[in-house]
């Protein structure tokens, strides 16, 4: 087999691809063999009649597109690999030339990545903020430990307040009818958490155990109900039970009962620390992200609307599984959010473009310093994965391979070194 590439346009090449005669007539007799088992040939027996009665019987064109199926994707993938190129997209195919008895040469034109023109990438000189924790973000730490361990007393009698958890019945009407899903009994509530629409929590802060209320709301304009939303409800209500948070006094005790400390001071410094770590990890990635954003924007590319596309279809399919751990459909997120699956596409776009932008940009700069990853950084880091995650490496290792995500896997390895790369070259 020959391959000889042409470049057609910005970002288009064509593979002539010659395939040698003898294979074209090998793919044509198994082309035979393959449609006289789906036809029946009269006088023969499925599977059994000869390449000139199949032939006769289903014709030339048939047979050469049942060769052509056979030849041409396997055909194409080597010459891929023999002429370097790296398509984007799936690729147009025309036949140049098509006879028994002679070379079959076809021409593939596909879409490949785009060349980046790098701009300046070393010696930026881009600044690291400093790490700093403040006192008041240490009490506002230790004021959430208190809150986690607060106790919730429940209460006798007593008023609605914000932040008590309720235990209320509830039943919802518009126009003096209830509707569907507006009703429940011994329902838990925390007041202030923003779980009901707006209005309803805020109504119910005063109430007293066991009196009747009914709460006035108004639906919202985007709510994920057409038949609710914009109206105007009433919720008949009757708080059944009051639990309030109780906390403990910030003190030595405290930090004994929380804590493998002796006093709150020692509490505290432990926060401090914890926080600091925090930052100084946020401080590193904000500094590493403005880095590669520099030197992304100091780059040229002319990025194939193929590719964005794609990296759309990814960015959906993320979102779509980070929703189905929260048991929600893609299609509920569109109602809950008054959103269609085209306007979230106009939404992502800008993001998904500076995304393939930047994989361009890291990539090319691999290739230009020879940043790559070897087979035993690839089984270090599989190794870290699996013990972080209880797992055994080989087996991860088999999983990523037989998915065929090693690839992407030992790509994405390579642009961290390359972001390593670029912020000991710009700090």
């Amino acid at each position: 087999m020959s391959v000889s590439v042409e470049k057609l346009e910005k970002n288009v090449v064509a593979l002539e691809v010659t395939v040698e005669a003898e294979k074209f007539v090998s793919a044509v007799n198994q082309a035979a063999k393959v449609l006289a088992k789906k036809v029946n040939v009269p006088g023969f027996r499925k599977g059994k009649a000869p390449r000139r009665m199949v032939e006769q019987h289903v014709g030339k064109e048939a047979l050469y597109d049942e060769a052509l199926d056979q030849l041409v994707g396997p055909a194409y993938a080597e010459a891929v690999i023999e002429s370097g190129i790296d398509p984007v997209d799936r690729p147009s195919v025309d036949l140049v030339q098509i006879e028994e008895g002679k070379d079959l040469i076809f021409k593939a034109k596909v879409m490949v990545k785009p060349e980046v023109e790098l701009g300046d990438y070393k010696g930026l000189k881009v600044e690291q903020g400093a790490a700093v924790v403040t006192e008041e973000e240490v009490n506002e730490a230790l004021k959430s430990k208190q809150e986690q361990h607060a106790r919730l007393i429940t209460l006798e009698e007593g008023k609605v307040e914000n932040d008590d958890t309720v235990t209320l019945d509830f039943e919802g009407f518009t126009d003096g009818v209830a509707f569907i899903g507006g009703k429940a009994e011994n329902y838990e509530l925390v007041i202030g958490s923003g779980t009901f629409i707006p209005g309803f929590e805020e109504g119910l802060i005063g109430t007293e155990i066991g009196h009747p209320v009914d709460v006035n709301v108004t639906f919202p304009d985007e709510y994920h109900s057409s038949e609710l939303a914009g109206k105007e409800a009433v919720f008949k209500t009757v708080i059944k039970k009051i639990q309030r948070k109780e906390l403990s006094a910030l003190d030595d005790e405290f930090a004994k009962d929380v804590s493998e400390f002796e006093t709150l001071d020692e509490l505290k410094t432990d926060l401090r620390n914890k926080l600091m770590k925090t930052t100084e990890v946020r401080v590193k990635d904000e500094h590493a992200k403005a880095i590669v954003a520099k030197v992304v924007d100091n780059a040229s590319v002319e990025i194939p609307e193929v590719m964005i596309t794609e990296r759309i279809r990814v960015m959906l399919d993320d979102l779509s599984r980070n929703l189905a751990q929260q048991g929600m459909t893609l299609e509920q997120y569109y109602q809950y959010t008054n959103s269609t699956e085209e306007v979230m596409q106009e939404q992502v776009r800008p993001q998904a473009a500076e995304s393939v932008k930047m994989d361009l940009v890291l990539e090319t700069i691999a290739k230009a310093e020879g940043i790559e990853v070897t087979e035993d950084e690839v089984d270090e880091e599989i190794k870290k994965v699996s013990e972080r995650h209880g797992q055994d490496a080989a087996l991860l290792k088999q999983t990523l391979i037989a998915r065929g995500e090693l690839p992407f896997y030992k790509q994405s390895m390579t642009s961290q070194k390359t972001v390593s790369f670029l912020v000991e070259q710009n700090t």
